[in-house]
């Protein structure tokens, strides 16, 4: 089941301190993830200025479940990056998972 993911960083002075110092992990995280099939595509947030506010994800599990499951232990979460994620079902188009094959 497909889902994007949508997570909004901290508005506080040390929101992107938080950000930079989780930043290592949370990529090998999603590089992990993406190899195993379950992240799909993936994109920093920026303001007006350019400056990381938060994320965008496109991802695969089999239930929402198993998304909740990954989102427990993901880096952004547990370094208390993300402070609001909205999580939609989706369904991405077939031409663009021709390269997830």
């Amino acid at each position: 089941m497909q889902f994007v993911v949508t997570a909004y960083d901290g508005t506080d002075e040390n929101a992107l301190e938080r950000r930079l110092r989780a930043r290592a992990e949370h990529l090998k995280s999603v590089e992990k993830r993406f190899k195993e099939g379950n992240h799909l595509y993936g994109a920093a947030l920026l303001d007006d200025t350019e400056k990381m506010i938060g994320s965008m994800m496109v991802v695969d599990y089999p239930s929402k479940e198993a998304l909740d499951e990954w989102l427990k232990e993901e880096p952004y979460v547990t370094g208390n990056v993300w402070q609001r994620i909205d999580v939609l079902p989706c369904k991405v188009a077939p031409i663009f998972m021709e390269s997830h094959k």
